[in-house]
């Protein structure tokens, strides 16, 4: 059986993949095991080593894995270069630091020495989407593989180059075989890898549904989970917030990576006295932004993954406009080759509405009024989700008071919510648990033992 990548851009195959039986599964996951008892023994330095390798090979590689990403899934090509970039940066972040990071912490008690230490647990797994194909498996195998554990990645079907290509990398760095391991599998193989003996924890970057299936079968094997699943990230708007800077953010936000990115910006809580103002000049850029070949250099924005996840946003437009939503722009699945979806607007919006209430993973803004800033933090913290928020003020010290009052992972004041690997990244609600990144996500996936000596 293989899977195939398709050119989401121009509907054609790129390249084909065998997926392993589960008998070649089982003997990597043990491969990974057995290379694991060695490798906790290694140094932070030795580690560190390596990882600056990597690093090396994501830069002096960075054109050809950006065209694979590109081809993939349908990126803009610099930003697929601006992905790899990130993934050297993550690897030299965690190549520094994890000495520091992991340090034993002395806790002054009675003892005649009591300590905190951090220790490896074994093999973790990592199940990953498409939208950044290179970046969220560095995210996660930096840390875990800094910490002493050895990782097996199944990745999303239709990026399996990328995911090869990875795995390769981490070979060519000088990672022993089994540190770094890529399952080509089917979806239907993850519960029998969660209950593999030598399986210790699951990390997990995607769709609520996959989270709770996910979350279930590891924790009848009572094994450790951190979960970083959608959002529905609502950017207030204030009335004092120059509507240049925060349109230019906004369109920005709803379009990147072709509007697939669990932390977009994707409702706009604009306060009433500058509602007509905002929609307008939102209106006139959104509509500016040139959809097209994602390897052309003036393209804003190229397509979608794959053809069934834009129709599926396509559906979710239409129900809106029946609830009673109103299409400002956009909307409409143009006659061309390709996944594509043009920038769409929706207003009148209330909850109880598809565009309200779901996460809209594709281009298709969803523009809210508030009567003033109380109502916008309601109707923010309205939500199942909450990964990421924003406000957008010209006072830093309001934006800041808001920040605090609304119910997410992540609150960015006049920016747009990223990852940077010096501050932890993950959600609440039903955006998922646990952290990745910084000192806080670096600890998820160990033995936080405590020794004490009498």
């Amino acid at each position: 059986m293989k899977t195939t990548s398709i050119n989401p851009a121009t509907e054609e195959e790129i390249a084909s993949y065998n997926r392993i039986s589960e008998e070649t599964v089982k003997k990597k996951i043990a491969k990974a095991n057995e290379v694991y008892k060695i490798w906790k023994k290694t140094s932070f330095n030795d580690r560190s080593k390596l990882m600056h390798k990597l690093a090396d090979i994501f830069e002096s590689n960075k054109e050809q894995y950006a065209q694979l990403a590109t081809q993939e899934m349908g990126k803009v090509i610099e930003q697929s270069r601006k992905e790899i970039e990130k993934c050297a940066l993550i690897c030299r972040y965690y190549a520094n630091h994890t000495t520091e990071l992991l340090a034993d912490k002395v806790v002054e008690t009675e003892a005649k020495k009591s300590y905190v230490t951090f220790q490896p647990l074994g093999v973790t797994l990592a199940i990953m989407p498409w939208n950044f194909p290179f970046y969220q498996v560095i995210r996660f195998a930096a840390p875990a593989l800094m910490t002493g554990n050895t990782g097996v990645l199944k990745h999303a079907s239709n990026v399996q180059g990328c995911a090869f290509a990875i795995e390769k990398a981490f070979t060519e760095a000088g990672f022993p075989e089994g540190v770094f391991t890529n399952l080509n599998v089917n979806s239907d193989a993850i519960k029998t890898i969660i209950e593999d003996k030598n399986i210790v924890a699951v990390t997990l970057t995607g769709s609520e549904p996959a989270g709770r299936s996910v979350s279930k079968i590891a924790g009848e094997n009572l094994k450790k989970t951190v979960l970083e699943l959608g959002g529905s990230d609502a950017y207030i708007i204030l009335e004092d917030a120059d509507l240049e800077k925060a349109t230019d953010l906004a369109t920005f936000g709803r379009l990147q990576n072709n509007g697939q990115t669990c932390i977009a910006a994707k409702r706009f809580i604009v306060l009433e006295e500058i509602y007509d103002d905002f929609l307008e000049l939102f209106t006139k850029k959104m509509k500016a932004a040139k959809m097209g070949a994602p390897t052309d250099k003036d393209v804003y924005y190229g397509p979608m993954a794959r053809i069934d996840l834009r129709n599926e946003i396509h559906e979710q437009v239409q129900q809106t406009i029946k609830q009673g939503g109103k299409l400002i722009l956009g909307g409409k699945i143009p006659n061309r080759k390709g996944a594509y979806y043009p920038a769409t607007i929706l207003t009148d919006l209330k909850p109880g509405m598809t565009a309200f209430d779901e996460e809209l993973f594709g281009p298709v803004a969803s523009v809210i009024k508030a009567k003033n800033e109380n109502e916008a933090i309601e109707l923010a913290n309205n939500s199942t989700f909450g990964l990421g928020s924003g406000v957008l003020t010209s006072n830093s010290k309001r934006g800041e008071k808001v920040a605090l009052q609304l119910e997410a992972g992540n609150s960015f004041v006049n920016k747009l919510v990223s990852s940077d690997p010096r501050l932890p990244f993950g959600g609440i609600k039903n955006s998922g648990y646990g952290r990745e990144l910084s000192s806080y996500g670096i600890k998820e996936f160990v033995n936080t033992k405590s020794i004490w000596i009498d």
